[in-house]
């Protein structure tokens, strides 16, 4: 069985760094899509199609509701209350938009807001919804919001949209977004916890992102945690032949990582101690030096993590290579054994 930590009452994280819950990978991956060529062209051109910060708010709020006081007041009142925790005074705008697809986002440029999905508000309870909005208040802190947004308009918006961009080879930029964006998901779900503190809501939030969850849908008891978090382990440990290998080409396309892989994530980052030392008041605050962490300890951590990943998949490729050689031996050898006994009998 796989245990969670106990529930326990929220503490203010006051003036937490972002630095605290972001993943190495997340960081490195953003410097290494800065230094990418065309980043800085592509950036700079879908601005101007868009007319800057108020351009890609008019995309993004054009049918949206902004949440507030008497608009969703939950919702608000949860959004108000990740601020607190995070003591982040400058409470980003919210907004709600109609759509049946699960999703959430933070969008902008020197004033980012949040976007959450209709569909998000159906299937999550209160406690699910503010490791969300928690979520997406860690991508907001930690400047994501800029590059999530351009991600966003490359990714997804028709290329028909954009035609100054027709010139420019999107390529190695649309696959060093995909890169930078799912490893900055990693950092935005530990945000996620520590906004909210719940570790079970948290994993729910992934188990329900991944298999629905509809009220109107879903009975009680069609969706049970446990079992959910052993496929996120089973999922995490099935590394055997050429899996680890249909893991990379699977996640290739993909702006997030699989949710299985979220959950497993940050249970290991549960298990290395970080998140009972930063609920317990040990991590670096906004402003300091410890805050501004060098970019040669974010490479050191993120290449461990990158070999690892590299190791596993060329060993077990490996591996299975050799397991389909000897498979191939035997039989070829069987074969022989068989002709020779056949022409011994005749």
């Amino acid at each position: 069985m796989t245990s969670l930590p106990a529930p326990r009452p929220r503490v203010a994280l006051h003036d937490i760094a972002p630095v605290a819950w972001e993943h190495p990978a997340d960081r490195a991956a953003l410097n290494a899509l800065r230094a990418v060529p065309g980043v800085d062209e592509v950036i700079r051109k879908v601005l101007g199609v868009l007319g800057g910060e108020a351009g890609i708010r008019m995309l993004f709020q054009g049918n949206a509701v902004r949440v507030g006081p008497t608009q969703y007041p939950m919702l608000w009142a949860l959004h108000i209350e990740n601020c607190a925790t995070f003591g982040w005074e400058t409470i980003p705008e919210l907004y709600v938009t109609q759509t049946p697809v699960f999703n959430a986002g933070a969008y902008g440029v020197d004033n980012p807001f949040i976007v959450i999905h209709s569909s998000a508000l159906e299937i999550l309870d209160e406690d699910e919804l503010r490791v969300l909005l928690a979520h997406e208040l860690g991508h907001v802190m930690s400047g994501h919001a800029l590059y999530s947004t351009i991600a966003e308009i490359i990714l997804i918006v028709s290329a028909g949209m954009l035609p100054v961009l027709a010139a420019i080879v999107l390529l190695p930029v649309r696959l060093a977004f995909l890169e930078w964006y799912r490893k900055s998901e990693l950092s935005a779900d530990r945000a996620g916890l520590l906004g909210s503190q719940d570790v079970a809501a948290s994993m729910r939030l992934f188990m329900k992102m991944a298999g629905g969850g509809n009220t109107a849908i879903v009975r009680p008891g069609d969706l049970n945690l446990e079992p959910f978090l052993q496929q996120a382990n089973e999922y995490a440990n099935n590394n055997e032949g050429l899996n680890v290998l249909w893991k990379i080409i699977n996640t290739l396309a993909l702006t997030h990582p699989m949710n299985v892989v979220r959950a497993a994530e940050v249970q290991v980052w549960i298990r290395s101690g970080a998140y009972e030392r930063i609920v317990g008041g040990e991590y670096p605050r906004r402003g300091t030096a410890e805050a501004k962490r060098p970019w040669t300890d974010d490479a050191r951590e993120a290449g461990a993590y990158y070999r690892d990943e590299v190791k596993d998949a060329v060993g077990h490729v490996a591996e299975a290579a050799k397991k389909a050689a000897r498979q191939a031996r035997d039989a070829f050898q069987q074969a022989f054994d068989d002709r020779g006994k056949g022409q011994g009998a005749a």
